[in-house]
């Protein structure tokens, strides 16, 4: 039998999406599952974009251009100067998915065996994306006991060999929605002008900061136009998931010029998709207003539910819409699945997102869990009850 390749075998299993099939078995046994594992809101797609597909006026659906239409990437330009962050149609990309843009970025900046430092827990697809590359990840350990705040420089600059290449953040964070403050930004901004590195930065949920913070784009420090490589995507801001639209910023030419080749090997973006997308830019601040306000009532109230529970310890997010919480148990991967095989609570279970998977460090994160909170607040109180309960029986 012909064998697979050693980077498929390498390449890591989704822990949000690992415990569908248990999920999917729960429900055929008639147990409600409420879903605290996966970042796919509830709040309704804004009806300009939705409506601008209904419209559409295509007879023939085209190829778009490689780097997604002009009009489009203006249009992403002037979302940004909104902002104060100014950037050209010419330093964007777009691309399927915020994935993509982190694909093409990694393949872009490193080689085979480069590193890549990610303060840790991280986004648990970049071990895929590092993967898929043939690129070493070098985590560096982000503690709940300090709400997961960017750990000491020093720290960073101990990790730097001749193979280190790029610092990658996620700017709000997931799955800690920690939002680094400027002067965080600042001193990764001068690490990586001291040592010649790239900084890449997800900022897919740049739009949800809490507690009057403000999101500092890595876009908008002084001198760092060559190593800043930002990551976004349409999925959370829009609750636009399934258009898979993103975007890879850059004023730096030579990477947007060899990340053109990698997205010339995939033809173009979706047409409808961006359709959508651009349509999605004319939403009104007043959505996005609404949707923070009830971000932050949920959070409120999950984290003020999960202080309840006896033994459980929860960092409180100050931006994105996730928080990590470290239970009383040894194992959250069997205690998840465990959740979904023999739990239930009046005909409902809950199922959660094991943290270890959004570490790289071994034995990091094993009694973690992420918590999406984009469940409506009944829900997520019936949630964190069930959860209370299970923890008492599962540790009986």
């Amino acid at each position: 039998m012909p064998s697979i390749s050693k980077k498929g075998t390498q390449m890591p299993a989704s822990p949000i999406r690992k415990l569908v099939p248990y999920a999917e078995a729960a429900k055929k046994r008639g147990t409600h599952v409420i879903h605290l594992n996966i970042g796919q809101p509830d709040i309704k797609t804004p009806k300009v974009a939705l409506d601008a597909v209904r419209n559409h006026t295509i007879e023939v659906l085209e190829y778009s251009m490689t780097q997604g239409s002009e009009e489009y990437r203006q249009k992403i330009a002037a979302y940004y100067a909104k902002r104060d962050i100014f950037v050209d149609a010419e330093d964007i990309i777009v691309t399927t998915g915020g994935s993509e843009a982190l694909s093409f970025t990694m393949g872009s900046i490193m080689d085979n065996d480069d590193e890549i430092i990610i303060p840790e827990p991280f986004y648990a697809n970049y071990n895929g994306f590092a993967t898929a590359a043939g690129v070493k990840v070098q985590p560096i350990a982000s503690s709940i006991e300090n709400n997961f705040a960017l750990p000491p420089i020093s720290k960073f600059e101990e990790l730097i060999t001749p193979k280190t290449k790029a610092i990658l953040i996620c700017n709000p964070g997931n799955p800690t929605g920690y939002l680094y403050s400027k002067e965080e930004i600042e001193q990764l901004a001068d690490l990586v002008k001291k040592h010649n590195l790239f900084l890449v930065a997800d900022e897919v949920y740049r739009e949800f900061t809490y507690d009057g913070r403000e999101h500092y784009s890595i876009l908008q420090v002084d001198g760092l136009e060559q190593h800043a490589i930002v990551v976004d995507s349409v999925s959370k801001r829009y609750s636009m998931c399934g258009a898979r639209i993103g975007c890879l910023i850059s004023k730096n030419t030579e990477v947007i010029a060899t990340a053109m080749k990698f997205a010339q090997a995939r033809l173009s973006p979706p047409t409808f998709a961006q359709i959508a997308s651009e349509a999605a830019l004319e939403t009104p601040q007043e959505y996005f207003d609404d949707v923070i306000e009830e971000y932050v009532s949920r959070r409120n109230l999950l984290i003020t539910e999960l202080n309840k529970l006896e033994g459980v310890k929860v960092a409180t997010p100050q931006g994105a819409f996730y928080c990590v919480a470290e239970l009383p148990i040894e194992d959250a991967d069997h205690f998840a699945q465990w959740l979904l095989e023999s739990y239930e609570l009046n005909g409902n279970t809950v199922m959660v997102a094991p943290a270890a998977g959004f570490y790289a460090t071994p034995g990091l994160g094993k009694n973690q869990i992420r918590i999406a909170y984009v469940l409506e607040k009944e829900q997520l109180v019936k949630a964190v009850q069930i959860l209370g309960k299970a923890l008492t029986e599962y540790n009986a």
